[in-house]
């Protein structure tokens, strides 16, 4: 399961973070995926402490899925998309669908309608962010009440990854997750690119905190070959997901729970044995408010209106919603 990720890196930050060996040079000097943020009708990615579905976050995908790249092999290019899928087939404005698009269980992804097209296509994606929130449903029914924790790839000691003033892009280790897309057209001709995160059962390693988990890619080399629809058949991709041991996790606040909170407090450790109730209205309006992410930089594409909400059904009861708690 993913309902919530943190990414504070911005566009530039991103694609250092992202660089890549080619597959023609896989000993030679690393390449930067170009950023690419001509589509979303004019939505923008944000970097965020608290990103929530029908957020626009940085995705991966093939640089042969444009033209002009074609003959660039093994290119990657980040392309800013929004989070829950709007199949091509929807009519309508984008966000009338009524549909929980945000994960996707592998069991399905070869039956679905929604999914099975956009995976047979080779419009297979990976999700980048510095870490994402789980909560913990096999302890405490009750969602108000339930241990928060974010869930990351282990880090250099020199690095914390829940304190982005204590690394720089390139020496950070991303958490990648891998996703499909589709591309979507409105009535009028304009482009929305949208995602969903691939999930499957927890291994032993998380199954205490959830039964399920997202499809983390843990190497260079299975993003690599995520990405290469060309070269690599849809079942020899779905070989590449398997449940990680590479992961890490520490505890935080259950302000994390609303995603209008932004503070710089919700990917923080709680203190061992702590935990962390929810205050008053005003002190989660503070929340929101108090700290920017590390980019109060301007995002290379800042002409954004605000998101649109999505009238959802709930397809995985545990998930927590885009404007409060966890749903029931």
């Amino acid at each position: 399961m993913c309902g919530r990720t943190c990414l504070t890196l911005a566009p530039a930050e991103v694609c250092r973070a992202c660089r890549y060996k080619t597959q023609k040079d896989p000993k030679g000097k690393e390449e930067e995926p170009q950023w690419r943020s001509e589509y979303n009708l004019g939505k923008s990615y944000k970097p965020s402490y608290n990103i929530a579905p029908t957020d626009i976050t940085p995705v991966l995908i093939s640089g042969q899925h444009f033209e002009e790249e074609a003959a660039a092999e093994g290119s990657q290019v980040v392309v800013p998309m929004m989070w829950g899928i709007v199949p091509f087939w929807h009519k309508g404005e984008h966000n009338t669908h009524g549909l929980t698009t945000n994960n996707c269980r592998l069991e399905n992804l070869m039956t679905s309608r929604l999914y099975k097209r956009s995976f047979l296509n080779g419009q297979r994606c990976v999700i980048v962010c510095e870490g994402f929130y789980e909560w913990q449903t096999t302890k405490c029914a009750k969602s108000s009440e339930r241990d928060v924790f974010f869930i990351y790839t282990p880090q250099k000691d020199s690095i914390k990854i829940e304190d982005n003033t204590s690394w720089d892009p390139e020496d950070v280790q991303l958490l990648r997750m891998a996703g499909i897309y589709d591309v979507w057209t409105s009535e009028s001709g304009d482009t929305l690119y949208s995602y969903t995160i691939i999930t499957f059962q927890s291994n032993k390693k998380l199954s205490w905190m959830h039964d399920r988990m997202p499809a983390i890619l843990d190497t260079d080399e299975k993003v690599a070959a995520w990405l290469d629809y060309k070269n690599v058949q849809p079942d020899d991709a779905l070989k590449l997901l398997k449940p990680t041991e590479n992961i890490t996790w520490h505890q935080v606040s259950r302000i994390v729970n609303n995603s209008r909170n932004k503070s710089d407090q919700c990917n923080k450790p709680l203190p061992e044995g702590k935990s962390s109730p929810i205050k008053s209205k005003m002190m989660q309006s503070w929340l929101g408010k108090a700290n920017k992410p590390r980019s109060s930089r301007d995002t290379e594409d800042d002409k954004v209106s605000k998101k649109p909400k999505l009238e959802v059904k709930e397809e995985d009861p545990e998930e927590p919603s885009s404007s409060g708690e966890p749903a029931e």
